[in-house]
C-alpha cells in the first residue's frame, strides 16, 4: 500500500494551494481517509476527514471555512483544497487510511490511533 501526497509548495498567506493524495496497493471505497499535518517538535494534528460515502466530514476549528476535502474512489484520490491560507498553516502535511468507515475521533479530535497507513509527508510554507 501507498499512498502518495502532492500539491504542496510555497505560497503567500492569502493564497491557495491543492493537495492531492494517490493511493495504490489499496481500495478506498470502506475506508475514511483524512489529512494530518505537523510542525517540527510538535504533536501531529488532525486536519481534516472524509468518510468512506462520503457524506461527513471533519474539520479542525482552525481550518473550517477554508479547507474543503474531497474523494473519488473511482481514483483512489482524495483532495485536500486549502484557500486563504495563513503562515499558521505551515507544516508538512500527510494524507492517511483509517482502519475503517468512519473518521475516528477523540475529544472531538481526528484519533491517530485510527489510522492505518500513512502516507508521505508534502510541505506547506505560507509566508511572505
Amino acid at each position: 500500500v501507498q499512498l502518495q501526497a502532492s500539491g504542496g509548495g510555497l505560497v503567500q498567506p492569502g493564497g491557495s494551494l491543492r493537495l492531492s493524495c494517490i493511493v495504490s496497493g489499496f481500495t478506498l471505497d470502506y475506508y475514511a481517509v483524512g489529512w494530518f499535518r505537523q510542525v517540527s517538535g510538535k504533536e501531529r494534528e488532525g486536519v481534516s476527514c472524509v468518510d468512506s460515502s462520503d457524506d461527513n466530514t471533519f474539520y479542525v476549528d482552525s481550518v473550517k471555512g477554508r479547507f474543503t476535502i474531497s474523494r473519488d474512489n473511482a481514483k483512489n484520490t482524495v483532495w485536500l483544497q486549502m484557500n486563504n491560507l495563513e503562515p499558521e498553516d505551515t507544516a508538512t502535511y500527510y494524507c492517511a487510511t483509517f482502519k475503517g468507515p468512519w473518521c475516528l475521533r477523540v475529544a472531538g479530535n481526528l484519533d491517530p490511533v485510527g489510522v492505518d497507513f500513512w502516507g508521505k509527508g508534502t510541505q506547506v510554507t505560507v509566508s511572505s
